[in-house]
């Protein structure tokens, strides 16, 4: 093992992280003007941003991709459950927890 290595990887982890917080914030702002422009496309390139830099992010703090989707699906349960107003008005808290249950098979 080369001297330091693990300091290293540790330091240069911190920066990743780092980057990924500033990352959320410039891809809620795409979000953010998107909107305004009214351009489907730009939001979706920033929503896309958003997710993907939040799976990146619990990667980098230990999370795998696997419990991250196990934990947003009892998170939808829990508001379908607890009927947030989402889903009382719109039901998309079970339109989206069934879709990826189906995308799973």
């Amino acid at each position: 093992m080369i001297p330091g290595s693990q300091e290293g990887g540790f330091a240069k982890n911190i920066k990743v992280v780092e980057w990924l917080k500033a990352d959320l914030i410039t891809s809620m702002s795409a979000l953010f003007k998107s909107m305004l422009r009214n351009s489907e496309d730009l939001v979706l390139d920033a929503l896309a941003s958003l997710l993907i830099t939040c799976y990146v992010l619990g990667r980098r703090l230990g999370v795998n991709f696997t419990r991250l989707d196990l934990r947003v699906e009892a998170k939808l349960r829990q508001g379908i459950d607890e009927e947030h107003e989402v889903e009382k008005w719109y039901g998309d808290l079970s339109t989206l927890l069934n879709y990826l249950v189906e995308r799973k098979r």
